[in-house]
């Protein structure tokens, strides 16, 4: 049991978390949407500094930002949410594993094509061509934001619902649902067909199990392996 001290920070935590992000959908898709998607989409303008604004004012902006605040405010070290080498190996491979029923349906609906790094992220393609000056800098901003604190986000957030909600089920576990669930509704997979249904629940499966996988292992390296080699790159 945790005491009233620690729930209350982390139900600050966790509100501070929400409050950030909804803040900054708000004023990425609301307030200065035409604007932000103008220029990050115009391709007549220079890549990278589209990428950069992509990558830290939306991508780090909504995935990134909240859990840096409250880990600055908490004094607490990323390397705290299993960002070590304890059981990496199997927290990888066990987390890649997490991916097949997806890949099986992607495979099965033609939706599989060449393998590459982020190659979904809407700039890839022109930093393939782009010069070297470019390109190295434009993949590390894009590796950062849509690599590591894509799956990160998801890290931090489970690992705070499941100690504020703590299961005494060992493959049930509150942070990892929810988290699931935000994935879901964040990528728009719902729906009420039967291969809607489907494509929710491999999701739902990919994001519970590498989750799960974290909390069995304490590392959580492989949450963000998924999103640098298979989430946007098949």
């Amino acid at each position: 049991m945790i005491d009233k001290k620690r729930k209350r920070q982390l139900d600050f935590d966790l509100i501070l978390i929400g409050v950030v992000t909804f803040l900054v959908l708000g004023l990425v898709l609301v307030a200065f949407g035409k604007e932000f998607n103008g220029f990050v989409y115009d391709t007549s303008r220079p890549v990278l500094p589209r990428v950069a604004v992509a990558a830290i004012c939306g991508q780090f902006a909504l995935s990134g930002l909240g859990i840096t605040i409250v880990c600055i405010i908490r004094k607490e070290r990323f390397t705290k949410f299993g960002l070590n080498t304890h059981k990496l190996l199997p927290a990888l491979l066990l987390s890649l594993a997490c991916c097949v029923p997806d890949f099986i349906y992607q495979f099965m609906n033609g939706n599989v094509h060449a393998w590459f790094p982020f190659y979904d992220v809407f700039t890839t393609k022109e930093l393939m061509v782009a010069d070297l000056a470019v390109k190295i800098p434009g993949f590390i901003l894009t590796a950062v934001a849509w690599g590591f604190f894509e799956g990160f986000n998801y890290v931090v957030i489970r690992d705070k619902l499941s100690e504020r909600f703590p299961s005494k089920h060992r493959f049930w576990d509150v942070g990892a649902f929810v988290c699931a669930v935000m994935c879901i509704l964040i990528h728009g997979a719902v729906g009420v067909t039967p291969d809607a249904i489907i494509e929710m629940l491999v999701t739902m499966f990919l994001i519970y199990g590498m989750l799960i996988v974290r909390k069995e292992t304490d590392n959580a390296w492989g949450c963000i392996l998924i999103f640098f080699v298979y989430w946007n790159a098949l």
